[in-house]
């Protein structure tokens, strides 16, 4: 049986689905309705460990969704856009620092965090500058190469 944060997270999910839900607030106000009794630090928490993102919904508002494991697809479209925001990169110990076109960083740091690549850690980006943790040394020059593989 379903515990009760499990029963949440699926209610979370559904309901991100049915509806264009734009802040914590009218996700809190949904779970209430649908009998779940939250506050907005469980909200919060929900969002995290689902991995909810907010993307731009066909109305112009933002909106959460679930992202999933990549496709291949999903992958080609990562893979162009490190391709067209890349400029250069640079290993410094265990991170790597990639520099992007203005105001590409953050969508080349999602790209490389969606590719599941090993040994990354995680990417915190700028506006034209990203920093890329890596678990060690040889995973960032490996992760190097790969990149290098995917910009031919």
């Amino acid at each position: 049986m379903l515990d009760l944060k499990s029963k949440r997270h699926a209610k979370i999910l559904e309901l991100i689905d049915k509806y264009d839900i734009e802040t914590q607030e009218e996700l809190a106000d949904r779970l209430n309705e649908s009998g779940f009794s939250v506050t907005q630090a469980t909200i919060s928490r929900d969002i995290r460990e689902l991995k909810l993102s907010k993307v731009s919904g066909s109305n112009g508002r933002q909106k959460y969704v679930a992202f999933i494991k990549p496709t291949m697809e999903m992958t080609d479209k990562y893979s162009r856009v490190l391709k067209e925001g890349y400029i250069s990169k640079e290993v410094a110990t265990s991170l790597i620092v990639i520099k992007t076109v203005t105001g590409m960083a953050m969508a080349v740091a999602v790209a490389i965090d969606h590719m599941e690549l090993p040994g990354v850690v995680g990417c915190i980006a700028g506006d034209d500058t990203i920093m890329c943790a890596l678990r060690s040394d040889e995973d960032a020059h490996m992760v190097m190469e790969k990149i290098n593989q995917m910009l031919k």
